[in-house]
Protein backbone atom coordinates (compact mmCIF):
# COMPACT_ATOMS: atom_id res chain seq x y z
CA UNK A 1 0.00 0.00 0.00
CA UNK A 2 1.54 3.32 -1.09
CA UNK A 3 0.85 6.63 -2.83
CA UNK A 4 0.24 5.16 -6.28
CA UNK A 5 -2.13 2.48 -5.02
CA UNK A 6 -4.28 4.87 -2.96
CA UNK A 7 -4.20 8.26 -4.76
CA UNK A 8 -7.19 7.67 -7.04
CA UNK A 9 -10.24 9.43 -5.66
CA UNK A 10 -8.22 11.05 -2.86
CA UNK A 11 -7.67 14.76 -2.23
CA UNK A 12 -4.21 14.39 -3.77
CA UNK A 13 -5.43 13.22 -7.16
CA UNK A 14 -4.47 16.09 -9.49
CA UNK A 15 -2.68 17.98 -6.72
CA UNK A 16 0.87 17.37 -7.99
CA UNK A 17 2.17 18.61 -11.38
CA UNK A 18 0.69 16.60 -14.25
CA UNK A 19 4.19 15.84 -15.52
CA UNK A 20 5.25 14.03 -12.35
CA UNK A 21 5.57 10.27 -12.82
CA UNK A 22 5.41 8.88 -9.28
CA UNK A 23 6.63 5.44 -10.34
CA UNK A 24 9.70 7.12 -11.79
CA UNK A 25 10.07 9.29 -8.69
CA UNK A 26 9.90 6.20 -6.50
CA UNK A 27 12.62 4.57 -8.60
CA UNK A 28 14.81 7.67 -8.26
CA UNK A 29 14.53 7.49 -4.47
CA UNK A 30 15.08 3.75 -4.14
CA UNK A 31 18.85 3.76 -4.66
CA UNK A 32 21.34 3.11 -1.87
CA UNK A 33 22.84 6.29 -0.37
CA UNK A 34 26.33 5.51 -1.68
CA UNK A 35 24.97 5.55 -5.25
CA UNK A 36 24.05 9.24 -5.14
CA UNK A 37 27.29 10.37 -6.80
CA UNK A 38 26.98 7.80 -9.58
CA UNK A 39 27.23 9.74 -12.82
CA UNK A 40 24.25 9.75 -15.17
CA UNK A 41 24.27 10.04 -18.96
CA UNK A 42 22.65 13.49 -18.92
CA UNK A 43 25.09 15.03 -16.42
CA UNK A 44 27.47 17.68 -17.70
CA UNK A 45 31.05 16.41 -17.63
CA UNK A 46 31.89 19.27 -15.24
CA UNK A 47 28.97 18.69 -12.86
CA UNK A 48 29.43 16.82 -9.60
CA UNK A 49 28.05 16.38 -6.10
CA UNK A 50 29.84 17.05 -2.82
CA UNK A 51 28.77 15.24 0.37
CA UNK A 52 28.78 17.17 3.66
CA UNK A 53 28.61 15.47 7.04
CA UNK A 54 26.67 18.20 8.81
CA UNK A 55 25.31 21.72 8.35
CA UNK A 56 28.51 23.35 9.62
CA UNK A 57 30.59 21.62 6.96
CA UNK A 58 27.93 22.43 4.37
CA UNK A 59 27.95 26.16 5.21
CA UNK A 60 31.74 26.41 5.12
CA UNK A 61 32.09 24.60 1.79
CA UNK A 62 29.31 26.59 0.13
CA UNK A 63 30.71 29.87 1.46
CA UNK A 64 34.21 28.98 0.31
CA UNK A 65 32.96 28.12 -3.18
CA UNK A 66 31.26 31.52 -3.51
CA UNK A 67 34.22 33.44 -2.09
CA UNK A 68 36.66 31.55 -4.27
CA UNK A 69 34.77 32.56 -7.42
CA UNK A 70 35.07 36.20 -6.32
CA UNK A 71 38.76 35.77 -5.51
CA UNK A 72 39.52 34.18 -8.89
CA UNK A 73 37.68 36.90 -10.79
CA UNK A 74 39.60 39.59 -8.89
CA UNK A 75 42.92 37.90 -9.65
CA UNK A 76 41.99 37.57 -13.33
CA UNK A 77 40.73 41.15 -13.56
CA UNK A 78 37.33 40.20 -14.94
CA UNK A 79 33.75 40.92 -14.00
CA UNK A 80 31.65 38.37 -12.13
CA UNK A 81 27.86 38.06 -12.14
CA UNK A 82 26.00 36.14 -9.45
CA UNK A 83 22.39 35.03 -9.44
CA UNK A 84 21.77 34.64 -5.72
CA UNK A 85 19.15 32.97 -3.51
CA UNK A 86 17.92 33.63 0.00
CA UNK A 87 18.42 30.08 1.17
CA UNK A 88 20.64 28.33 1.94
CA UNK A 89 21.80 31.21 4.16
CA UNK A 90 24.66 29.94 6.35
CA UNK A 91 26.97 30.08 3.33
CA UNK A 92 26.96 33.88 3.32
CA UNK A 93 28.57 34.13 6.75
CA UNK A 94 31.49 32.04 5.53
CA UNK A 95 31.74 33.82 2.18
CA UNK A 96 32.14 37.04 4.16
CA UNK A 97 34.73 35.41 6.43
CA UNK A 98 36.92 34.20 3.58
CA UNK A 99 36.71 37.44 1.62
CA UNK A 100 37.74 39.42 4.70
CA UNK A 101 40.58 37.01 5.48
CA UNK A 102 41.85 37.33 1.90
CA UNK A 103 41.08 41.08 1.75
CA UNK A 104 39.29 40.59 -1.58
CA UNK A 105 37.03 43.39 -2.80
CA UNK A 106 33.69 42.77 -4.51
CA UNK A 107 33.97 45.93 -6.63
CA UNK A 108 33.87 43.88 -9.85
CA UNK A 109 30.92 41.75 -8.72
CA UNK A 110 27.31 42.22 -9.86
CA UNK A 111 24.51 40.43 -7.99
CA UNK A 112 20.98 39.59 -9.08
CA UNK A 113 18.61 38.21 -6.47
CA UNK A 114 16.66 35.40 -8.09
CA UNK A 115 13.27 36.07 -6.51
CA UNK A 116 11.14 38.03 -4.05
CA UNK A 117 7.77 37.65 -2.36
CA UNK A 118 5.03 39.50 -4.26
CA UNK A 119 1.31 40.13 -4.54
CA UNK A 120 -0.90 39.47 -7.59
CA UNK A 121 0.37 42.66 -9.28
CA UNK A 122 4.01 41.88 -8.63
CA UNK A 123 4.46 44.45 -5.89
CA UNK A 124 7.21 43.11 -3.65
CA UNK A 125 7.37 42.74 0.08
CA UNK A 126 9.50 45.16 2.10
CA UNK A 127 10.92 45.12 5.60
CA UNK A 128 12.28 42.31 7.74
CA UNK A 129 10.74 39.43 5.77
CA UNK A 130 12.00 40.62 2.38
CA UNK A 131 14.78 38.86 0.53
CA UNK A 132 16.47 42.22 0.00
CA UNK A 133 16.73 42.70 3.75
CA UNK A 134 18.04 39.14 4.17
CA UNK A 135 20.80 39.74 1.61
CA UNK A 136 21.83 43.06 3.10
CA UNK A 137 21.92 41.62 6.60
CA UNK A 138 23.73 38.36 5.76
CA UNK A 139 26.09 39.39 2.97
CA UNK A 140 26.35 42.99 1.83
CA UNK A 141 26.53 44.83 5.16
CA UNK A 142 28.98 42.46 6.95
CA UNK A 143 31.50 42.86 4.09
CA UNK A 144 32.01 46.50 5.00
CA UNK A 145 34.41 48.29 2.64
CA UNK A 146 34.83 45.11 0.56
CA UNK A 147 31.13 44.88 -0.26
CA UNK A 148 29.34 44.73 -3.59
CA UNK A 149 28.69 48.34 -4.72
CA UNK A 150 25.06 49.36 -4.19
CA UNK A 151 24.52 50.04 -7.89
CA UNK A 152 25.69 46.48 -8.64
CA UNK A 153 22.93 44.96 -6.50
CA UNK A 154 19.69 43.92 -8.19
CA UNK A 155 16.47 42.81 -6.55
CA UNK A 156 13.47 41.15 -8.18
CA UNK A 157 10.99 44.03 -8.14
CA UNK A 158 8.42 44.25 -10.92
CA UNK A 159 10.31 47.27 -12.28
CA UNK A 160 13.80 45.76 -12.18
CA UNK A 161 13.26 42.05 -12.86
CA UNK A 162 12.35 42.66 -16.54
CA UNK A 163 15.71 44.44 -16.90
CA UNK A 164 17.70 41.42 -15.72
CA UNK A 165 18.15 39.81 -19.18
CA UNK A 166 19.53 42.98 -20.76
CA UNK A 167 21.77 43.79 -17.79
CA UNK A 168 23.22 40.29 -17.58
CA UNK A 169 23.70 40.05 -21.35
CA UNK A 170 25.63 43.34 -21.35
CA UNK A 171 27.91 42.14 -18.57
CA UNK A 172 28.54 38.80 -20.29
CA UNK A 173 29.38 40.69 -23.49
CA UNK A 174 32.08 42.46 -21.46
CA UNK A 175 33.54 39.08 -20.49
CA UNK A 176 31.78 38.50 -17.18
CA UNK A 177 31.33 34.98 -15.86
CA UNK A 178 27.76 34.12 -14.83
CA UNK A 179 27.45 32.00 -11.69
CA UNK A 180 24.14 30.63 -10.45
CA UNK A 181 23.86 29.95 -6.72
CA UNK A 182 20.75 28.00 -5.75
CA UNK A 183 18.84 25.79 -3.39
CA UNK A 184 16.34 23.11 -4.43
CA UNK A 185 12.70 23.47 -3.43
CA UNK A 186 10.48 20.70 -2.13
CA UNK A 187 8.67 20.92 -5.48
CA UNK A 188 12.01 20.76 -7.31
CA UNK A 189 11.84 24.42 -8.21
CA UNK A 190 14.91 26.61 -8.65
CA UNK A 191 14.19 30.17 -7.55
CA UNK A 192 10.37 30.19 -7.55
CA UNK A 193 10.07 28.72 -11.04
CA UNK A 194 7.42 26.16 -10.14
CA UNK A 195 7.02 22.74 -11.80
CA UNK A 196 3.40 23.55 -12.68
CA UNK A 197 4.61 26.16 -15.21
CA UNK A 198 5.92 23.38 -17.44
CA UNK A 199 2.41 22.38 -18.54
CA UNK A 200 1.92 25.81 -20.15
CA UNK A 201 4.44 25.09 -22.90
CA UNK A 202 4.50 22.66 -25.80
CA UNK A 203 8.25 22.03 -25.68
CA UNK A 204 11.27 22.22 -23.42
CA UNK A 205 12.79 24.75 -25.84
CA UNK A 206 9.84 27.13 -25.42
CA UNK A 207 9.94 26.67 -21.64
CA UNK A 208 13.71 27.21 -21.59
CA UNK A 209 13.29 30.55 -23.38
CA UNK A 210 11.44 32.15 -20.44
CA UNK A 211 13.66 34.70 -18.62
CA UNK A 212 11.41 35.62 -15.67
CA UNK A 213 7.87 35.81 -14.37
CA UNK A 214 6.08 38.46 -12.36
CA UNK A 215 3.68 37.32 -9.61
CA UNK A 216 4.03 33.59 -10.20
CA UNK A 217 1.50 31.47 -8.29
CA UNK A 218 3.29 29.33 -5.71
CA UNK A 219 2.44 25.67 -5.28
CA UNK A 220 0.80 24.89 -1.90
CA UNK A 221 3.78 22.74 -0.90
CA UNK A 222 6.14 25.63 -1.68
CA UNK A 223 4.11 27.78 0.70
CA UNK A 224 4.24 25.05 3.35
CA UNK A 225 7.98 24.51 2.84
CA UNK A 226 8.56 28.19 3.56
CA UNK A 227 6.16 28.18 6.49
CA UNK A 228 8.32 25.46 8.05
CA UNK A 229 11.77 26.77 7.10
CA UNK A 230 11.34 30.56 7.29
CA UNK A 231 8.14 31.52 9.12
CA UNK A 232 8.23 29.38 12.28
CA UNK A 233 5.31 27.25 10.93
CA UNK A 234 2.96 30.24 10.39
CA UNK A 235 1.41 29.57 6.99
CA UNK A 236 -0.65 32.74 7.44
CA UNK A 237 2.50 34.86 7.06
CA UNK A 238 3.67 33.35 3.76
CA UNK A 239 2.81 35.20 0.52
CA UNK A 240 1.20 33.01 -2.14
CA UNK A 241 3.02 34.63 -5.05
CA UNK A 242 6.51 35.76 -5.95
CA UNK A 243 8.56 37.38 -8.70
CA UNK A 244 11.20 35.04 -10.07
CA UNK A 245 13.83 34.51 -12.72
CA UNK A 246 13.20 31.77 -15.27
CA UNK A 247 15.11 29.00 -17.08
CA UNK A 248 16.60 31.31 -19.72
CA UNK A 249 18.67 33.07 -17.06
CA UNK A 250 19.23 30.16 -14.67
CA UNK A 251 20.47 27.61 -17.14
CA UNK A 252 22.60 30.06 -19.12
CA UNK A 253 25.02 30.06 -16.18
CA UNK A 254 28.67 29.29 -16.87
CA UNK A 255 28.88 27.62 -13.46
CA UNK A 256 26.44 26.72 -10.70
CA UNK A 257 26.89 26.37 -6.94
CA UNK A 258 24.01 24.50 -5.34
CA UNK A 259 22.99 23.34 -1.92
CA UNK A 260 20.58 20.85 -0.34
CA UNK A 261 20.51 21.08 3.46
CA UNK A 262 16.85 20.27 4.14
CA UNK A 263 17.22 18.13 7.25
CA UNK A 264 15.10 18.75 10.31
CA UNK A 265 15.60 16.96 13.62
CA UNK A 266 15.17 13.46 15.06
CA UNK A 267 15.90 11.94 11.66
CA UNK A 268 13.23 13.93 9.81
CA UNK A 269 13.87 15.77 6.55
CA UNK A 270 12.02 17.36 3.63
CA UNK A 271 14.55 17.44 0.78
CA UNK A 272 15.76 13.89 0.11
CA UNK A 273 13.19 13.15 -2.59
CA UNK A 274 13.86 16.50 -4.27
CA UNK A 275 17.61 15.82 -4.26
CA UNK A 276 17.26 12.38 -5.83
CA UNK A 277 14.79 13.70 -8.42
CA UNK A 278 17.25 16.44 -9.35
CA UNK A 279 20.03 13.92 -9.92
CA UNK A 280 18.14 10.97 -11.45
CA UNK A 281 14.85 12.05 -13.04
CA UNK A 282 16.42 13.38 -16.24
CA UNK A 283 15.74 16.79 -17.82
CA UNK A 284 12.01 17.47 -17.68
CA UNK A 285 10.29 20.85 -17.50
CA UNK A 286 7.87 19.55 -14.87
CA UNK A 287 10.92 19.00 -12.64
CA UNK A 288 12.87 22.28 -13.06
CA UNK A 289 15.82 21.21 -10.92
CA UNK A 290 16.35 18.20 -13.19
CA UNK A 291 18.19 20.53 -15.59
CA UNK A 292 20.78 21.45 -12.94
CA UNK A 293 23.08 18.48 -13.68
CA UNK A 294 23.22 19.53 -17.34
CA UNK A 295 25.37 22.60 -16.56
CA UNK A 296 28.84 22.79 -14.97
CA UNK A 297 28.96 23.13 -11.21
CA UNK A 298 28.90 21.55 -7.77
CA UNK A 299 25.89 20.49 -5.75
CA UNK A 300 26.65 20.30 -2.03
CA UNK A 301 24.31 18.11 0.04
CA UNK A 302 23.91 16.82 3.58
CA UNK A 303 24.83 13.15 3.80
CA UNK A 304 21.59 12.18 5.54
CA UNK A 305 19.50 13.44 2.60
CA UNK A 306 20.88 10.59 0.48
CA UNK A 307 18.90 8.21 2.66
CA UNK A 308 18.00 5.47 2.70
CA UNK A 309 14.62 7.09 2.05
CA UNK A 310 12.58 4.52 3.90
CA UNK A 311 10.26 4.80 6.91
CA UNK A 312 11.99 5.23 10.27
CA UNK A 313 9.94 3.38 12.90
CA UNK A 314 12.37 3.99 15.76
Amino acid sequence: MDFNSTVKGSYLEGFYPEGWDFKKIDACCAHAPEKISERQSFWNKNFGVVECGDVSEFDVKMGHEIANEIKKSAEEGRKLVFILPVGPMGMYKWAVYFLKEWNVSCKNVWCFNMDEWADAEGNTITGEASFQNAMETAFYNPLGELTVPEDHRNFATKENLPKYPEKIAALKKEGAKLVLVYGIGRMCHIAFWEPTIGAEFKSDAEWMDQPYRIAVKLHPLTVEQNAITSFKSRTSLVPCRANTIGPKLMFAADYAIGGADGALSRGMQWQGMSLWMTLRYGPNRSVPSSFIPTIPGKLFFLKELAGPLTPDMN
